[in-house]
């Protein structure tokens, strides 16, 4: 018998999506502050302590501080809001992807309970759905990962729904298959997956490279879910562009320059 509330839900958009949840009378949806777009009459909203769910409430008080400490270490918030159509027949309530990208819906039924994600990647779930953080065991990965480092779990039997940059693709491995991906193009992946950090080897890679100085290594069975553009790949190149005053722009070296970077003209 599942646990989590039970939520229908449809996903509109291209590069700016959002997802539009279905709830039957005293159902609820839960999201993180800010993911909130538009809502029919008859829905209620309230804040939560932690995440809501079971596991949040079991241990009371001291529960509930728990489980939100856990989510500010995620980079989440102490409170989350709670969406319950508490009116006649189905209502619709509809979140937003903070950035161009995909929303992932996730089934953690179908993936054994648990799936394993970036710390900013949850949008939104069904009511009962557990938000906590993942550690890593080797030290090396904690003193190391970046933004690989850090994870957040989604664990329950309802629905949830990540968001990630880009065009976003999963990958199912198969027994003992390993990947290398970049930290921050990794998205999430099931509960059945080894995951480690790895250092990039020889010193012209981490110097000439262009790239970080770790990968995330993940080894099969499961699936990975991988984007390809990182939110902090995005704010990085804006800020570069917005800090800086190309005092050529307008002329001809400046066109060639903006050719040069692959901005055409």
């Amino acid at each position: 018998m599942k646990t989590n509330h039970e939520i229908d839900y449809e996903i509109f958009g291209e590069e700016m999506q959002y997802v539009a949840v279905e709830l039957d009378p005293d159902e609820t949806a839960i999201a993180e502050t800010g993911a909130f777009m538009m809502m029919e009459d008859g829905i209620e909203m309230s804040t939560l302590f932690g995440d809501g769910s079971e596991q949040s409430k079991s241990g009371g008080f001291l529960g509930k501080l728990l489980n939100a400490g856990k989510r500010l270490i995620t980079g989440e918030g102490l409170f989350i809001t709670a969406y319950t159509n508490v009116g006649q027949g189905k209502k619709r309530v509809s979140f937003a992807s903070p950035y161009p990208g995909k929303i992932i819906p996730l089934d953690l039924q179908e993936y054994g309970g648990k799936v394993v994600c970036q710390k900013d990647a949850f949008l939104c779930a069904a009511k009962g759905v557990s938000i906590g953080i993942e550690f890593q065991r080797k030290l090396g990965t904690g003193l190391f990962g970046g933004e690989g480092f850090i994870m957040q779990k989604l664990e329950g039997d309802g629905m949830a729904f990540v968001h990630a940059g880009g065009h976003v693709f999963h990958k199912d491995l198969q027994p003992g298959e390993l990947l290398r991906v970049d930290t921050g193009c990794l998205v999430g992946f099931t509960q059945q997956v080894n995951y480690d950090i790895e250092l990039v080897k020889g010193i012209r890679n981490k110097l000439f490279g262009g790239e970080g100085f770790f990968f995330a290594t993940l080894r099969g069975p499961g699936r990975v879910w991988i984007q390809t553009l990182p939110v902090s790949r995005l704010a990085s190149r804006i800020l570069t562009y917005a800090t800086t005053t190309r005092k050529e722009e307008g002329g001809v070296l400046g066109g060639l320059g903006n050719l040069l970077d692959g901005d055409g003209f």
